[in-house]
């Protein structure tokens, strides 16, 4: 009859409950593991029916499910690779940033680590990338090679540029041509300022501004070097004007300073050497220049950014500098040790890596024959 009974009132925790509140006659009491009965549940889930006072049963049912993946991930505790995940690090390295953090212990991921990497690259100096990229914008025949065109005439009365003496030229007027014994010609020029001199043709340059049929890389010139103590200076006429140096003229002055100007600011000179260069007195420049004229229109030009650091000579030492600023084909560096600022040009034998990168490649072409 018992049994029939607890049959009878076998119900879940939720009828019993609600039975229990309707009637107020209810007390549950728990009982040992000894009075549980295990129960069969249709769901398949673990049972127990639990005797109470009063001859009514509580029934308590387990249902257990299988939770998706990604909860079962979200549950775990992260593992220390995970704390230092590719998002993460993106994170911290902007909050590091932006608060000025930089401690090593902050860097344990690889972006941060490359970031660090390139900011000290920026400090120091380093090899930098050579590149010999086309400059010319026509054939090369037509900008390395002397035109083919009638010389001009020097004659008493004509007003001219003349050399006065190394690496000066002046404002003049020839007063006098002579015949030497071997047949070569000299001029007398008086100078604007004092002075005269008997020079060649090689040391005369024209004071009218030249055509642009006249000029070519390797010509002889002079320039107005208007923010020079010395206004006029000879050298070799390096770019021609295009979209690469903004349409203007390099020149690389007798002393190694290279500048752009415009066509009314340099003067072609009246009779240049079959080798222009030989009219350099400086060695080191002179080879530079020889070089620069054969790898036209291909010249070799070192990659700066500003801010990088570099080691250029200045009075026969190295220096530590820093690129200031970055124009065409020239740098403007500033030395750390005196803050001297200067205009040189990206490939100048002044940069210490330059004369390696020459004697490198002299060397393959020397394997290259043999």
């Amino acid at each position: 009859m018992m049994e029939m009974m607890d049959d009878q009132l076998e119900v879940t925790m939720s009828q019993s409950e609600e039975t229990g509140s309707k009637m107020g006659l209810f007390e549950f009491e728990n009982l040992g593991d000894s009075q549980c009965e295990p129960v069969p549940s249709t769901s398949g889930a673990l049972c127990k029916r639990t005797r109470m006072k009063y001859g009514l049963v509580k029934r308590v049912e387990v249902s257990l499910f299988r939770l998706p993946d990604y909860k079962i991930s979200a549950l775990r505790p992260p593992t220390p690779q995970q704390f230092y995940s590719e998002d993460d690090s993106q994170s911290s390295s902007d909050t590091d940033a932006k608060f000025g953090e930089s401690s090593d212990s902050d860097r344990p991921s690889g972006k941060k680590s490359k970031a660090k990497k390139k900011k000290k690259v920026n400090n120091i100096e380093h090899t930098p990338i050579i590149d010999s990229s086309a400059f010319a914008y026509v054939p090369q025949e037509t900008t390395k090679t002397r035109p083919d065109l009638p010389e001009e005439e020097i004659t008493v009365g004509l007003n001219v540029l003349a050399r006065k003496k190394n690496l000066m030229w002046q404002r003049g007027q020839v007063v006098e041509v002579v015949t030497k014994e071997d047949g070569r010609l000299k001029y007398k020029v008086t100078f604007e300022e004092k002075g005269r001199s008997l020079v060649s043709g090689h040391h005369i340059a024209f004071e009218a501004t030249p055509k642009l049929e006249q000029v070519y890389v390797g010509a002889r010139v002079v320039v107005n070097c208007q923010d020079d103590s010395v206004q006029y200076r000879a050298g070799i006429l390096a770019e021609l004007p295009s979209r690469k140096n903004r349409l203007r003229f390099l020149v690389f002055l007798d002393n190694h300073r290279p500048i752009y100007v415009g066509l009314t600011l340099f003067y072609m000179v009246a009779r240049p050497l079959p080798d222009p260069t030989d009219d350099i007195q400086d060695d080191v420049h002179k080879r530079f220049m020889k070089q620069y004229i054969i790898d036209w229109p291909y010249p070799h030009l070192t990659q700066y950014k500003p801010g990088q650091h570099a080691s250029v000579e200045f009075n026969g030492v190295q220096q530590r500098c820093k690129v200031d600023m970055v124009d065409c084909s020239l740098i403007m560096v500033v030395s750390e040790c005196n803050q001297h600022k200067e205009w040189i040009h990206r490939g100048s034998l002044r940069l210490s890596h330059m004369p390696r990168f020459l004697e490198l490649r002299r060397r393959e072409a020397e394997a290259a024959v043999q």
